[in-house]
């Protein structure tokens, strides 16, 4: 599994699947959520209202529609508390079932917005280091997922995630 973190905009990425970093509605929200849902067009929409909803930690899919990806799989990150509420272990989950879930579907290239990152207020650096422990953690775990990006949305974002690749570089081999 080759992983690497670039700065770009998600909805333009041309990989099988692309992760939605959704509110537990899947109604469409602020940041990369409503970014994703403008692109995709009124079908996604459409979609989501059939899908009852997501809760913390897992994920749920649609086609892409407009976008140039086959499917987006929508996850629900933890709102941080403080680190005190089992948040990280929530995230984790959000990274993990997102995996289970494009491996179900064939997916040989994902990518991942920082989940909780934005609105939610999961602190950059740690909601990084459990998105690299957790796609590390399942690649140990013989996935069929060749390519994983992790799309950053600033140059700060961009470093910390490299950071972390690299000293986890030999743990995706």
């Amino acid at each position: 599994m080759k992983v690497d973190a670039i700065l770009a905009d998600i909805t333009k990425l041309k990989v099988d699947a692309i992760v939605n970093a959704a509110n537990s509605s899947l109604l469409g929200g602020g940041g990369v959520d409503g970014a994703i849902h403008r692109a995709a067009g009124p079908e996604l929409l459409n979609a989501c209202t059939q899908l009852n909803g997501c809760a913390a930690g897992d994920a749920k899919v649609t086609p892409g529609f407009d976008l140039p990806t086959r499917f987006i799989i929508h996850t629900v990150g933890p709102v941080w508390r403080g680190g005190g509420e089992h948040e990280a272990e929530t995230l984790a989950s959000c990274y993990r079932k997102s995996l289970e879930a494009a491996e179900k579907l064939g997916v040989k290239s994902i990518a991942f917005p920082s989940i909780s990152a934005g609105a939610f207020g999961y602190p950059l650096e740690k909601a990084a280091q459990v998105a690299i422990e957790s796609i590390k953690e399942y690649a140990l775990h013989s996935s069929s997922i060749e390519q994983v990006l992790l799309c950053c949305f600033s140059e700060k974002a961009l470093e910390i995630y490299r950071k972390l690749i690299d000293t986890k570089s030999s743990d995706f081999d």
